[in-house]
């Protein structure tokens, strides 16, 4: 490995308790606890470490001090006491990660300005859990799957970090994996939380071993009234993971989960009725009552599989299919249908004198989308307006190759090949339909250096490149695909991450230069379609975290873990907009957490979120505010099995803007695009593992 285990147990980015895992691996077995738990208690998660598995946790050291650029790792430990339900409940501690809340599981995502237009949905960023992304396979996707408790631990690889999964997009991937039946903190939970906005939620899982088998199967049962009118959920989900191992190091897993989900769409509203009447729904939303109901099923069947000493695969297949029944402004029925396959061989080995490694495998995707309109009549189906058959292919091949030119400074270097097809057919008006394919290459390069006490320095080069999806290549009133082309983008990043004594840091700073990228908006009178290639862009900034164990002593510990984003994205040179900055994204965001705990029985967290004000238009002419808000979280051990929590938010019943949608000029387009953040809410919790 990169370093001695001394140092390496002093590795920062070793963000939480993970088994070294990847879209394209399996969860890979529990490693041999060659180390000292005491020394794995000095591992950082941007600052919390997790007590419960220290075998877990060294396999998360292994594999982010790999990577020459920014990573994160969040375990379920550091949101298992919030009333987490949506990416944004999980990830508001990870620097430079946007997910902030619109409705339901729904959030606007962004990792260094990907999908920065996107009024709905997820572009730009490959999300998936144990291999099976939830995307479509043309890289359009939703949240309303993803279930924070079914995941054992959360990675982020942003923007070109990701090659190891094939990814090549401008946000790089997220990946949840699913808890094993070694892994697992206990061998049965059962978590009760109720609160505010008539909120219930119940989940129960068990984790069973018995010789070479292991099964982890959990349930999550919730409903909602919501803040808002119109904002009711509910969902169903089930989740199960059974392995059998063959011997050391070799595995064998079958994954499946499903999920049921109801939600009503509250809609976005104008800055003065979002700040003044929040709690209101758009009236076009009540009226046609919006909705998003969705059913799935998705499984795999998946393996890691030592080779040798040198060599190692990690693999497997997957199918998901999706029904979605979605009134908006039309109703739109669509049934989805996915398969893949994915590989990747890994090697450790010399080469000459020198040690090295090298991954390489290929990750391919099929999907066909059927999909249909009708006439909203108040939220029931008019007449037929739409049919087609979307199909979209995508195979990514890929390879990165570190070479140790000393002891403490490796080279890195590798890429990925893609190629994406779209084929749209149309069943109602045959010129419509079109197709289209997309080719690319994206190489990489980089270096990462490890001081004796594990601290890192790193830097790279990398080449992301977005091909549209459907929603971009298919715009009324075009009569065949929009010409649009594939977003590309070069980036360079540098960055240092460490612990020394009671500090700990990781900081990041990028400058990407972006082409053709992919904006999407509420159209004005002038511009017909919704998504266009803008000319040259700028992504720059900095995301740092710092952790500081102020004090320690007498059972008693109180830590300030802070995250900051400097976000920098404007056009360059733009024959419209000049060098105006983009909408949507806040330049400055932070995020503080100041906890003060006690021998484990207790802890008490106060926490403070900023963000500043944000342009709302490409013209620059109408700020959305920033925002602060408070929250508090406090626990209570009441027994080694049991404990309760309090998850308090927006504790001063602040009125403010989570975020908004891009508009062409404020001044000619429609506003109606705020998303008003909730106001004061309360959640108790009990959690009993045993």
């Amino acid at each position: 490995m990169f370093a001695t285990s001394a140092s390496a147990a002093a590795l920062l980015l070793a963000l939480a308790p993970i088994p070294e895992a990847a879209f394209t691996s399996s969860p890979a077995p529990d490693p041999a606890p060659a180390e000292d738990p005491a020394e794995l208690s000095d591992v950082i998660v941007t600052a919390v470490a997790d007590p419960l598995n220290p075998r877990v946790a060294a396999a998360a050291r292994f594999t982010a001090q790999e990577t020459p650029g920014a990573v994160a790792v969040v375990s379920r430990e550091q949101y298992a006491d919030h009333m987490a339900s949506h990416l944004g409940d999980a990830l508001h501690s990870v620097p430079g990660v946007y997910a902030q809340k619109r409705w339901g599981e729904e959030v606007r995502l962004s990792i260094r300005g990907s999908g920065i237009g996107n009024s709905a949905h997820n572009r730009g960023v490959v999300i998936a859990q144990d291999g099976v992304p939830f995307n479509q396979a043309d890289g359009f996707g939703d949240f309303q799957e993803i279930d924070l408790l079914s995941a054992r631990y959360i990675e982020v690889w942003k923007g070109g970090n990701a090659l190891r999964f094939g990814g090549a997009t401008m946000g790089g991937a997220i990946e949840l994996n699913t808890p094993t039946g070694r892994n697992a903190p206990a061998r049965n939970e059962i978590r009760l939380e109720g609160g505010s906005f008539g909120t219930a939620r119940a989940h129960g899982e068990i984790a069973r071993e018995w010789g070479d088998w292991d099964l982890w199967a959990g349930a999550t049962v919730m409903a909602a009234e919501g803040w808002r009118d119109h904002s009711a959920q509910s969902s169903e989900r089930l989740s199960l993971n059974l392995g059998r191992r063959f011997g050391e190091d070799r595995e064998v897993r079958l994954l499946l989960s499903a999920a049921d989900i109801q939600n009503e769409i509250p809609g976005a509203l104008e800055l003065n009725d979002a700040l003044t009447r929040p709690t209101m729904a758009a009236p076009a939303n009540v009226a046609r009552d919006y909705r998003r109901d969705v059913t799935s099923l998705r499984g795999s069947l998946q393996t890691h599989w030592r080779l040798d000493e040198a060599w190692s695969f990690d693999g497997g297949v997957y199918a998901a299919v999706k029904d979605l029944d979605h009134p908006i402004s039309v109703v739109i029925d669509q049934q989805s249908r996915n398969t893949g396959a994915f590989g990747r061989f890994d090697w450790t080995g010399q080469l000459g004198s020198r040690r090295a490694d090298l991954f390489f495998g290929a990750w391919l995707r099929h999907g066909e989308l059927e999909g249909r309109t009708f006439q909203n009549l108040a939220g029931a189906r008019g007449a037929l307006t739409g049919d087609n058959l979307q199909t979209a292919t995508a195979i990514d091949v890929f390879a990165e190759g570190r070479l140790f030119v000393t002891d403490a400074l490796a080279l890195v270097a590798g890429g990925a090949w893609g190629r994406a097809t779209r084929d749209y057919d149309d069943h109602l008006n045959a010129a419509r339909s079109d197709a289209k394919d997309f080719d690319w290459f994206a190489p990489r390069v980089g270096l990462l250096w490890e001081a004796e006490g594990g601290q890192q320095v790193y830097a790279n080069v990398t080449r992301s490149v977005e091909p549209p999806h459907f929603s971009a290549l298919v715009q009324t009133p075009f009569p065949e695909f929009v010409p649009v082309e594939a977003q590309e983008a070069w980036t360079i990043e540098a960055g240092a991450r460490g612990r020394r004594g009671p500090i700990a840091w990781d900081v990041a700073v990028y400058r990407m230069a972006v082409e053709n990228e992919l904006l999407t908006f509420l159209p004005g009178p002038d511009i017909p379609a919704a998504t266009f290639n803008a000319g040259d862009t700028i992504h720059q900034g900095v995301e740092a975290g710092l952790d500081w164990t102020a004090w320690k002593g007498e059972g008693h510990e109180l830590r300030l873990h802070q995250t900051y984003a400097w976000s920098d994205f404007r056009f360059d040179g733009d024959a419209r907009y000049g060098d105006g900055r983009m909408p949507v994204m806040p330049e400055h965001h932070y995020h503080a957490e100041l906890s003060l705990s006690r021998n484990g029985v207790w802890s008490i967290a106060p926490a403070f979120e900023w963000a500043s004000d944000g342009w709302v238009d490409y013209a620059n002419t109408l700020e959305g505010p920033g925002h602060a808000v408070w929250s508090l979280n406090a626990t209570w051990t009441i027994s080694p099995h049991l404990k309760v929590f309090l998850d308090a938010r927006n504790l001063t019943d602040a009125a403010y803007i989570a975020n908004a949608s891009a508009v062409t000029d404020a001044r000619v387009a429609s506003t109606a695009v705020f998303w008003p953040g909730e106001g004061r809410s309360a959640f108790l919790g009990l959690r009993a593992s045993f």
